[in-house]
């Protein structure tokens, strides 16, 4: 097992594609969380608008307005642990070197293991990364602003530092989810659709429903967002509220370990070529 976690570590970082999202994250981040920390602290009721045909809510405590800025990524810059998660599997049917992986190590399960818990080092990274972007740039701007950053409120930092074990996570389901949907183009397609707007869209909708409400805190990104304690989409009441953190970790975990299985089932149960 060591051997092959080493082996799939290497794998995920001997690309130059890694690091490039690791930038890109990092600046789509900043700049996020900056506008939204400008925004909110020119008008804390700016994005509490809420749910299409519901009562406005009240401006956002301050406090919040700092925790909503400094989980940004795990609200909506997800999509690039995921992708980096998805890739060190579908890199490998794209270049057809899982046929020299698998000849090397035939036993199939402890390939797909290694692979999801290799991630999780390159997921910490990107988790680190993207949280210090939306914290630095968000604190520097309500700083800037004469606005209080609450760098040293143990709730802020709390949630700002399980924002790292979200995206981290992040990474795990997007190895399960590349081993189901090999092919590399489809799966970035599919997962830019989905957490950037299909998800988004159905966690408004599914708001406006009160049968309906309570499925979506179930979706993947409410589930990640759960863990932090904190999201855009629900402290802007644009979405209904969070699970418990300690449950949104179970069921974002559940969705990793679902994929896997199935991939394993279906994806690598079958002959490679």
């Amino acid at each position: 097992m060591n051997a092959a976690l080493v082996t799939e570590y290497r794998k995920l970082v001997s690309t130059r594609l890694w690091w490039v999202l690791l930038a890109a994250m990092a600046a789509y981040m900043a700049f996020l969380a900056a506008i939204l920390a400008w925004v909110l602290a020119q008008d804390p009721a700016a994005m509490t608008g809420g749910i299409p045909g519901a009562e406005p809510a009240g401006p956002m405590p301050v406090e919040q307005v700092a925790r909503t800025i400094y989980t940004t990524a795990t609200s909506l810059g997800y999509v690039f642990p995921v992708v980096v998660g998805a890739l060190a599997m579908t890199s490998e049917f794209r270049h057809q070197t899982i046929t020299p992986t698998l000849l090397a190590e035939p036993r199939r399960t402890l390939v797909l293991t290694a692979k999801m818990l290799s991630s999780v080092a390159v997921g910490l990274l990107f988790g680190l990364v993207g949280t210090a972007a939306t914290v630095g740039a968000g604190a520097g701007v309500l700083a800037l602003l004469g606005e209080p950053t609450y760098l040293t409120d143990p709730v802020v930092l709390r949630s700002a530092g399980l924002s790292v074990l979200a995206l981290t996570v992040w990474t795990v389901v997007g190895v399960g989810f590349g081993t189901w949907l090999t092919n590399q183009v489809a799966v970035i397609v599919v997962l830019l659709a989905f957490t950037q707007f299909v998800e988004p869209i159905l966690r408004v909708v599914l708001g406006q429903v009160d049968a309906l409400a309570g499925v979506a805190k179930f979706l993947p990104g409410a589930a990640g967002e759960a863990i932090t304690g904190s999201s855009f989409y629900a402290d802007s009441g644009l979405a209904a509220g969070l699970l418990p953190s300690w449950a949104g970790l179970l069921v974002l975990l559940g969705y990793g370990l679902v994929f896997a299985l199935v991939g394993r089932l279906t994806t690598l149960r079958s002959d490679i070529t």
